[in-house]
């Protein structure tokens, strides 16, 4: 698109329109391929998926010992389940977390709060090489009462 419309812009504002429009598209072309850097490849699923330091119970710990009931929720005696997608990347960092189906009333933000505070994870594997893995992780509140 951006192509485009520098073609057209080119052959609306100069007097030489033809010999313009002909040098902007490979100019247009090459400084977008080189301007634009290929972002690592996101997989859904690995040889070795991502792993929380310790397992699921400590991660199941962490978010029980982490997560703060919303004061809304907790008043009106609200639960919900809130489901948080983010990649987990060749380090083992936790990258674009977003709530992929919240509940709200609070939840949401608490979960990605949560999750963001998460310890480095074990990287996920293709081949024994650290890939970029996508995760979605549900969260679930409940009260205990």
């Amino acid at each position: 698109m951006a192509i485009a419309g520098s073609i057209l812009l080119a052959t609306a504002t100069a007097g030489h329109a033809q010999m313009a429009s002909r040098t902007a598209v490979p100019v247009a072309a090459a400084t977008v391929a080189a301007a634009t850097p290929v972002a690592p490849e996101v997989l859904t699923y690995a040889d070795e998926m991502p792993a929380y330091p310790g397992g699921d119970a400590a991660m199941h710990q962490f978010l029980a010992k982490k997560i703060n009931y919303p004061a809304e929720a907790n008043q009106q005696n609200l639960s919900g389940t809130v489901y948080v997608r983010f990649v987990v990347d060749e380090q083992g960092r936790i990258r674009d977390a977003e709530v992929a189906k919240g509940c709200g009333h609070g939840f949401d933000e608490e979960a990605l709060r949560v999750v963001r505070l998460m310890p480095w994870w074990t990287a996920g594997r293709v081949a024994g090489q650290p890939v970029r893995v996508q995760r979605t992780l549900p969260i679930i509140f409940r009260l205990s009462r």
